[in-house]
């Protein structure tokens, strides 16, 4: 079972309740229900999929009713058939309506998101590869969406600008070079932050790899819209010395192909920026 800690959730809930109920609050809801009357109903899945997002139901509930109970009966990073109910809740009917989309609209995103990366975490299964995220998440959904790919079996690269260094084509051509940008990389960078480069052909593979006698290789190389027979190349000259990521062309028609050619990662931005939303649906009990 994974979870996010409430405090990480709850602002993002906050904000999309606030957005949905506008200036003058559900009128709906307080058109056609009377006041005090309460329902009950499930959070039911219309298709197969894996979990991810269960606390946002359970904190959209209870911030518009304190006293709601939420029976959650799947935890993130489950696998479920469709037809399996995810949740049952019993709360004043007003204030469940008014959270209904808000409650759905995350719960359908996220495990959306758990479920593509689970699909692309078997598509590689066997090979050493194994599928990471990128930054192309929804602003503001970052946290929830990177979670979400660690609940379909993935595993999370760089939270943000901050936590590790990435350098890219534009970085290395102000800095002139790749090499000079991988030198300036490691002396900046503190003993527990991780340099990665990102190459885009043999050539720079190479003048990345002479850096390892200066003892000033990355630890990551990302081989960025490499052919097949590229990759294979890249990962006999490295030997195994630094870790090699691919990126860039990867789908469901050639993340297998990827994987077999020997790299260590392979990120695929599609996880975050083109899953489907999962079909979920809420059907009064």
């Amino acid at each position: 079972m994974r979870r996010l800690p409430d405090v990480l959730i709850e602002p993002v809930v906050r904000m999309a309740l606030a957005e949905d109920l506008g200036r003058a609050g559900d009128v709906t809801a307080m058109a056609c229900i009377p006041e005090g009357a309460r329902m009950k109903a499930a959070f039911t899945a219309r298709k197969p999929g894996v979990l991810a997002g269960i606390d946002c139901v359970r904190l959209a509930v209870l911030a518009m009713d304190p006293k709601a109970f939420v029976d959650v009966r799947l935890h993130d990073g489950d696998a479920f058939e469709a037809g399996a109910v995810l949740a049952v809740v019993e709360a004043d009917a007003r204030a469940f309506l008014s959270a209904e989309r808000t409650a759905l609209n995350l719960l359908g995103r996220l495990s959306g998101v758990a479920t593509l990366t689970r699909t692309y975490v078997e598509a590689v299964a066997g090979t050493k590869a194994r599928i990471a995220d990128t930054r192309k998440t929804t602003p503001g959904l970052r946290a929830l969406e990177k979670h979400a790919v660690a609940c379909g079996g993935g595993m999370n690269h760089r939270f943000g600008l901050d936590d590790a260094i990435l350098i890219k084509d534009n970085h290395v051509a102000v800095c002139g070079g790749v090499a000079e940008a991988v030198r300036r990389a490691r002396a900046f960078a503190p003993h527990l932050m991780k340099v990665e480069v990102e190459v885009d052909g043999l050539d720079q593979l190479d003048a990345v790899l002479a850096l390892i006698d200066e003892g000033a290789a990355p630890d990551v190389i990302m081989l960025d819209n490499f052919s097949l027979s590229d990759l294979r190349a890249a990962v006999t000259r490295v030997a195994g010395r630094i870790v090699l990521e691919a990126s860039g062309g990867v789908d469901l028609t050639t993340v297998r192909g990827i994987a077999e050619t020997g790299v260590d990662v392979i990120s695929v931005g599609a996880l975050t920026h083109s899953a489907p939303v999962l079909d979920i649906g809420l059907d009064a009990l």
